[in-house]
């Protein structure tokens, strides 16, 4: 077991990282990778409660931005040795993603990017809709006008993931608090100086934000304004059945997704693009509503008729922290010394976390220029530096 206290937080660290979902993990794991010491990892609640244990443990390579794809690609590698890595066994499985569409006016979107992904070395490949049965046999094709599909996409289980690194992180001396509230970062003459929480006052020179929907509010607390905001999504999972699907379904037409873990369940969401957005405090909420489950299983059955007779068990909700092109933020800012951010993913942080801690960790320790963390830096927003990913979906 790993031990996480709720004691008081000690006088001083190295360096402080707010959030242990996987951004906040891996990152402190790769840290303490690289030597370094006085490791603490701050959760205002308990590991993997934020956006990473609500996520539905996708992994792709298919983007449309090469900085995603490469995060994904390098991070697909990690996942594919995770487990010996780490110690524990986080299910990770292989069974590909069919990306599929109902409007032929996406094919020459679908066609650039397989060879974008491609010139990356994945494995994807444009596929007829006919195509597709030889993936999922029962697919209903009727609408669907083309795919594409790569082999070495997959899924994990999230919490395993989370509970690996935070083991990995224990044996390196990482000390991980739970229900422990960041009330404020404190700076003096344009650096970070100290995390003051519920249990107590941190002195430190290093604060990395991996805060997920939290990170804005985190943020602005010390004059840093991010351009994030948080949607609100949901997830639906089936009773367990008999392996019959091997790869995460996507459409990219209206969003839904869906896939079978190694237990049997469906697992799988859609989003909303009408769900009233709260205001404050509120738009965190994160009961489930039968708004979601009628639309869910709606387009489930629209493609996979198979499941009309699967019962569905219990749903949930999590919070997508999503940036103005749908792409991480990473990185630090100018005119503040320690502070680093890891946010922004817009509901793509567990795929792309395991990459993001190895190079946020490097660029920490070692100051050297990251090629992918400048391109996703807060500047590009006041520069204008924006590409916006165009496969968001869930």
């Amino acid at each position: 077991m790993i031990p996480l206290t709720r004691e008081q937080v000690p006088a001083t660290a190295d360096v402080v990282l707010v959030g242990a979902g996987i951004n906040g993990l891996a990152t402190a794991y790769e840290l303490a990778q690289l030597g370094m010491k006085n490791i603490v990892v701050l959760e205002k609640t308990y590991i993997g409660s934020g956006s990473t244990g609500r996520c539905g443990g996708g992994i792709r390579q298919q983007w449309t931005t090469e900085e995603n794809i490469r995060l994904a690609q390098e991070s697909v590698r990690m996942y594919e040795n995770m487990s010996a890595e780490l110690g524990y066994q986080v299910f990770f499985r292989q069974g590909g993603y069919l990306m599929v569409t109902e409007n032929e006016n996406d094919l020459p979107a679908l066609r650039d990017a397989v060879a974008l992904q491609q010139r990356c070395d994945v494995p994807t490949d444009f596929l007829q809709p006919q195509e597709c049965l030889e993936i999922v046999p029962d697919l209903d094709i009727s609408r669907i006008k083309g795919a594409t599909f790569c082999p070495r996409d997959g899924t994990a289980y999230p919490f395993a993931v989370v509970w690996g690194y935070a083991r990995a992180c224990h044996r390196k001396g990482v000390k991980i608090y739970i229900g422990t509230t960041v009330t404020d970062l404190k700076t003096t003459e344009g650096r970070i100086t100290a995390v003051e929480t519920d249990r107590g006052t941190i002195q430190t020179p290093l604060v990395v934000n991996c805060a997920g929907p939290w990170a804005r509010s985190l943020a602005a607390g010390i004059g840093v304004e991010l351009p994030n905001r948080q949607e609100r999504h949901e997830i639906m999972v089936s009773e367990s059945l008999k392996p019959f699907l091997d790869p995460m379904v996507i459409s990219i037409s209206n969003g839904i997704y869906f896939s079978q873990s190694m237990r049997g369940e469906i697992v799988g969401g859609i989003g909303d693009s009408d769900e009233p957005r709260l205001p404050g405090p509120s738009r965190f909420k994160t009961h489930s509503g039968m708004r979601f489950a009628v639309r869910f299983a709606q387009a489930l059955l629209s493609y996979y008729p198979r499941a009309a007779e699967v019962r569905m068990m219990r749903q949930w909700a999590g919070m997508y922290d999503v940036t103005p092109d749908h792409r991480p933020i990473l990185g630090g800012v100018d005119g503040l010394d320690g502070y680093f951010h890891s946010c922004g993913f817009s509901g793509h942080g567990f795929m792309l976390g395991p990459m993001t801690g190895k190079r946020m960790a490097r660029f920490i320790t070692t100051g050297r220029r990251d090629e992918i963390i400048e391109s996703l830096s807060l500047e590009r927003f006041s520069r204008g530096d924006i590409q916006a990913d165009a496969f968001v979906v869930g």
